[in-house]
């Protein structure tokens, strides 16, 4: 695999392979197929791919209804959209009816970078997680995209698959087997533990290099599932350390350090920072790096917070 590759790119590919071996596996796009990279299964299988339109609401309630009719749909748009104007449907027809649906967030976060405000999704995660049976998984790499979406494809039950717009650092190991609810320690650590997902994953392991030259030992956890989290486990690594950083390219309301908190709650000894979007709308700009900068989603914010939870 290429060491930059584009999450969107790996998903497309993959769900075109998965689609060869297994006919229940459906399609849907509202407008959007290009980029969502979805035009792959409409050119491959035009008869199981299905163009909505900009009408998110409706595609969402065709995907049920295709679901319960024995279908396996995965349904594309942009994160905001998708998250946003179709949630009483998602809450309805796929969460509370517990509906084998997979929802495809694809250039979340910041990562659509010219379109500004109206296309950044950074309380999707939010959203999703908050509803009753939804699975919720923030890949951080091409390599993770590629073996959650084979997971999904296998898992009965409504998923919602957060998806980068642009090429993302390989972090996540070749060998590694992708199991749903599972975390990945990448480094280990002594002084902090360090949870990510996304692009902050590869940040947060540039942040623990530049620490690991001050004396100190970071360890660095790739959280890609969000829903259902690994309560255990993340107490377990917690209390190795006593203090955690979260890292995720999403508000820092409601998202993974939410939900860090929620499972950390009753540990008196650990302390918690976070690095995330501030309670603030996203922006357009040049270029991605140049967002990520502005709202200190960088190895450096990573840096800066270890050292000041570790002051406390």
């Amino acid at each position: 695999m290429s060491p930059l590759l584009n999450p969107r790119e790996a998903y497309g590919q993959t769900l075109v392979e998965l689609a060869a071996a297994d006919d229940r596996i459906v399609a849907l796009d509202a407008d959007l197929g290009k980029s969502t990279r979805g035009i792959l299964m409409e050119e491959r299988f035009p008869e199981r791919h299905f163009e909505l339109s900009i009408a998110e609401q409706n595609m969402v309630s065709v995907a049920v209804g295709l679901a319960l009719g024995g279908k396996i749909p995965f349904v594309h748009s942009f994160a905001v959209f998708l998250t946003g104007r179709a949630y009483d449907q998602i809450r309805v027809g796929v969460a509370l009816a517990r509906t084998n649906v997979k929802l495809i967030g694809s250039s979340a976060g910041l990562s659509d970078y010219g379109d500004g405000a109206t296309h950044q999704a950074i309380e999707d995660v939010a959203l999703m997680r908050a509803l009753p049976n939804m699975t919720v998984i923030v890949p951080a790499d091409a390599t993770e995209t590629v073996k959650a979406t084979r997971a999904i494809a296998r898992y009965e039950g409504p998923v919602y698959l957060r998806l980068n717009r642009n090429d993302l650092p390989p972090v996540f190991p070749e060998a590694e087997e992708f199991i749903i609810g599972k975390v990945y320690p990448l480094r280990p650590g002594k002084h902090l533990t360090i949870f990510a997902n996304g692009i902050m994953v590869s940040r947060s392991l540039e942040a623990a290099e530049v620490l690991a030259r001050q004396g100190i030992e970071a360890g660095v956890v790739n959280v890609s599932t969000v829903k259902p989290l690994d309560e255990e486990a993340i107490i377990a690594l917690a209390r190795e350390t006593g203090t955690v950083v979260v890292a995720e390219e999403h508000s820092v309301i409601g998202g993974l350090g939410g939900a860090i908190a929620e499972v950390l709650r009753r540990e008196r000894r650990i302390v918690i920072e976070f690095v995330g979007i501030q309670d603030v709308f996203g922006q357009s700009a040049c270029n991605y790096q140049e967002l990520l900068t502005a709202y200190n989603l960088t190895s450096e914010a990573v840096v800066s917070a270890c050292q000041r939870v570790l002051a406390l």
